[in-house]
């Protein structure tokens, strides 16, 4: 299989402008002669692989130096390391999950107060202007 750069591209459901941007953060190989000038890059299976590895690895929420050092330690067989990684980005998707949760909770809170057609200012609007003081104060503070 030799595979052109909008191939590959499309094969992973990325543009050819990310292809380059991960050739140029070492994530993804540059097939040209020398990585560099002329000539036409020729991709195959394993860059295949690896564009998707790359993709189901963002898509986890791991950043790009997190997903660099993963490809590293699949040649390494660093499974530990890797489990480690894993772990700790659960734990962080866990804590952006509970916030996502409160902020949901107030929101539906929020949503039934307005619901409820009473005079005055809107409960959602007065809420956030409220933290937004709240955020002022507590950073003229600190």
């Amino acid at each position: 299989m030799a595979l052109t750069i909008s191939e590959l591209a499309r094969s992973g459901g990325v543009g050819v402008e990310t292809v380059r941007f991960y050739q140029r953060k070492g994530l993804l190989r540059d097939p040209r002669p020398g990585g560099a000038g002329g000539g036409h890059r020729h991709y195959g299976e394993e860059d295949v692989r690896r564009l998707g590895f790359i993709r189901s690895a963002k898509a986890a929420g791991f950043i790009l130096d997190e997903i660099a050092e993963l490809l590293g330690l699949d040649a390494s067989d660093d499974r530990a390391r890797a489990r480690q990684m894993a772990e700790a980005r659960l734990e962080h998707l866990d804590r952006e999950i509970a916030q996502l949760e409160r902020a949901r909770g107030a929101l539906r809170r929020l949503a039934a107060e307005c619901a409820g057609g009473r005079a005055g200012p809107c409960p959602i609007i007065a809420a956030f202007e409220e933290d937004r003081a709240c955020a002022r104060t507590a950073s003229s503070r600190g």
